[in-house]
């Protein structure tokens, strides 16, 4: 009876979908109908945010801004997508905080963000795409999550009218002595009632306007609940001034934005390069970390997008490393944030009814005009009130489904999404995110390891002329096979008959032919006759 052993390739390759032929392309104006109204609603959507996340980056109010108007305006109309909006990211926030107390001024982590622009474009040209799809997705869902628990813990401050800058220092243990807890205690020492009431009152708000009830009618998508969360803080704070002057904002816990009437003046108020920081080596490691996680982010949030766009068009990963990269060096040059693509935004625009990327292309427009004729109506807004919209934000980048879909996909899932959490939190998110990377890696080769074999018995018409065990290698047998192989072949009892059969492989890895010749060479002395079939032997190192 002969016994085949076969060892299924266990690689982790993606297989890629297939591109969908190009047919030909609408004018950017044929949808303007539907794309003019979506790109207001994206514009209501993305103006707290833009200042939200300046604030909870520790930049400028108006690098956010400047950012979500160079998503719109530029980088629309370089990517291949139709229907992706993009702009200043909540998971770039850590980065961004992290990035200034590493390089010492905003200035400096402009220069970064310039770099980490170009290295996206290489990436691009290098067509880098589809390196997204070997990270595994518990790592990334842990690498948001963990960023979701940070946003809360530093908008709690803001939420309570403690806007002084306590956390300059994105580590846990810090050079101070103290620890992220112990700051967020020292900080909430200074709460102002004013902030509370408006920022409550603005939280109540947001979580009513995600509420079923809310949802069902067609005007709540017409009115994000964000903006609404942000009128209601402005005027709260102005009755609170005539009825309850002492439980007023006070202008220190307020947006302050340059008011600008003139591009000329905008231009005066931006920020710029700082060109020594090209001189400094630490500079690039902060621009590979802003280039790496930004087009990581960019990546996973364009392949929501497409699952959510009713056409189901295919947006070219490498493309969109393109476009992103130019966005960043444009926003950059111009003062503003690093950019991604954005999940809620371009969520937004979906539902909005967004047909072309004109859509986005509008928002980007408003954005602008907002910022030439509103600072003064954006420099009412409390500082509690973008904190509440960010603190939902992170809540639903941590929410407890995601935890529970996780622990249901097993260990294997839950096991790296859980620790790159803890490291994140109690390292920084590179450190962190490189740790949960490793055990990531861990557990697909322990699924290999432990799924490598298995023992099928076929009935031979030639039994008594061939008793041999047959080991049947698969078509590709990477390294991540090389374990489960090894295993088998140690586990033959001494004194049998083998052949190993690699005739149907296309692709031996090095690694698992030397492993095979190890085995050759020790196969005497346990009494083994192996007969290798289509498998090319190697010397060994050191032979």
């Amino acid at each position: 009876m002969t016994h085949v052993i076969s060892s299924p390739a266990h690689t982790g390759a993606p297989i890629a979908a297939p591109t969908p032929p190009a047919g030909p392309q609408p004018s950017p104006f044929s949808s303007l109908g539907q794309d003019a109204p979506a790109g207001l609603v994206v514009f209501l959507v993305a103006l707290p945010l833009c200042l939200g996340i300046s604030l909870a980056s520790g930049a400028p109010l108006l690098a956010g801004i400047v950012a979500g108007i160079v998503g719109g305006v530029v980088v629309s109309w370089l990517s291949g997508s139709h229907v992706s909006v993009s702009g200043p990211a909540a998971g770039l926030t850590i980065i961004m905080l992290s990035a200034i107390a590493t390089l010492g001024s905003f200035p400096a982590v402009l220069t970064a963000t310039a770099i980490a622009g170009v290295m996206q474009l290489l990436l691009g040209v290098a067509r880098a795409g589809i390196i997204a799809l070997y990270f595994p997705a518990a790592v990334i869902r842990g690498m948001l999550a963990a960023i979701g628990i940070i946003l809360i813990l530093k908008q709690l401050p803001h939420f309570f009218g403690a806007d002084m800058d306590y956390f300059e220092d994105m580590e846990f243990f810090q050079a101070d002595g103290l620890n992220t807890f112990s700051e967020l205690s020292k900080a909430l020492q200074a709460i102002s009632p004013g902030s509370v009431l408006v920022g409550v009152v603005s939280l109540g708000l947001l979580l009513a306007w995600d509420r079923p009830l809310v949802r069902r009618q067609a005007w709540s998508r017409l009115v994000p609940g964000a903006l609404v969360a942000v009128v209601a803080a402005v005027g709260l704070n102005q009755l609170l001034h005539t009825l309850a002057p002492a439980w007023q904002v006070r202008p220190e816990h307020l947006v302050h934005l340059p008011v600008v009437t003139s591009l000329s003046q905008l231009a005066h108020e931006m920020s710029w390069l700082d060109l020594e920081a090209f001189r400094r080596p630490v500079t690039y490691g902060v621009a590979f970390t802003i280039a790496i996680v930004a087009s990581l982010e960019t990546l996973l949030s364009i392949e929501a997008v497409d699952n959510l766009d009713p056409q189901k068009r295919h947006t070219p990963p490498n493309r969109e490393l393109l476009a992103q990269g130019a966005g960043n060096l444009v926003s950059a040059l111009l003062g503003g944030l690093p950019l991604t693509a954005v999940i809620v935004r371009s969520s937004a625009n979906i539902a909005a009814g967004a047909r072309t990327r004109l859509a986005a292309f509008i928002h980007g427009l408003l954005l602008l005009a907002s910022l030439l004729f509103l600072g003064r109506v954006l420099n009412l807004i409390p500082l509690s009130a973008l904190a509440a919209v960010l603190l939902v934000v992170g809540f639903k980048l941590t929410k407890p489904a995601l935890y529970r879909g996780q622990w249901r996909l097993g260990w294997a899932q839950f096991g790296p999404f859980i620790f790159t959490i803890i490291a994140v939190l109690f390292t920084d998110l590179l450190k962190g995110v490189s740790i949960g990377l490793v055990l990531g890696f861990f557990f697909i080769l322990k699924d290999n390891a432990k799924a490598g074999s298995y023992l099928r018995q076929d009935p031979n018409p030639n039994a008594d002329a061939d008793d041999r065990l047959h080991l049947h290698l698969p078509e590709h047998v990477s390294f991540l096979n090389k374990a489960s192989i090894v295993t088998t072949l140690e586990q033959l009892p001494t004194g049998s008959r083998v052949l190993l059969d690699g005739s149907r492989s296309d692709v031996i890895d090095h690694d698992v032919l030397e492993a095979i010749e190890a085995f050759r060479q020790a196969a005497p002395a346990r009494g083994i006759e192996l007969e290798l079939r289509g498998i090319r032997q190697v010397a060994l190192a050191g032979h």
